[in-house]
């Protein structure tokens, strides 16, 4: 069976949410994780948590959007890994070395990788230029700059911060109503 196969028939039974394809997942993928996370600073019991933190940011991007899969499901899960584990360690300050070949190794994943996330952005820039002004404000500030719920409330004079998280919530729905409109467009 190819690889294109294997994997329309593992997204199918993710989106059934049959076991058999976390268990598929784990049996053949889950070794590559583990070693990464050990070779890195890491525990056997931070492998399972990545792993399985990976397994449900899959299950949940194959439920929510519209997925295609341009690798195999485990390269998915291996990267998803990696970048989970990579911002566990920077937030403890460490680092991790990769090998000289890791980068020629990996070129077409990482070029591939880089080129999804231009494309998320794009997307995602053109989805808040369409929401009114004052949302791609407070989207911003929220978002972009970080700023707490408190902070919100003080620069836009809402009474509560409740008002303030509602507002958060509309204008997010915004985006969400966009970013549907568009999909729906793209796909007639």
């Amino acid at each position: 069976m190819d690889r294109r196969t294997t994997n329309s028939l593992a997204i199918e039974d993710f989106k059934k949410n049959s076991n058999a394809a976390f268990g598929i997942l784990y049996q053949n993928y889950f070794v590559y994780v583990k070693k990464y996370i050990l070779n890195n600073k890491g525990k056997s019991e931070d492998a399972e948590d990545i792993f399985q933190d990976s397994l449900l940011i899959l299950y949940e991007k194959l439920h929510r959007d519209n997925f295609e899969a341009y690798t195999c499901l485990g390269n998915y899960i291996v990267g998803i890994s990696k970048n989970l584990w990579l911002k566990r360690l920077k937030n403890r300050n460490f680092y991790i070395e990769f090998p000289d070949t890791y980068f020629i190794e990996n070129q077409q994943e990482i070029n591939s990788a880089i080129e999804n996330e231009k494309y998320y952005w794009e997307k995602l820039t053109g989805y808040i230029n369409a929401i009114s002004s004052h949302c791609q404000n407070l989207i911003q500030d929220i978002f972009i700059k970080n700023k707490s719920i408190e902070e919100i409330q003080d620069k836009y004079k809402y009474s509560s911060k409740h008002n303030a998280q509602n507002q958060k919530y509309k204008c997010v729905e915004q985006i969400r109503k966009i970013k549907y409109k568009t999909f729906q467009t793209e796909n007639q």
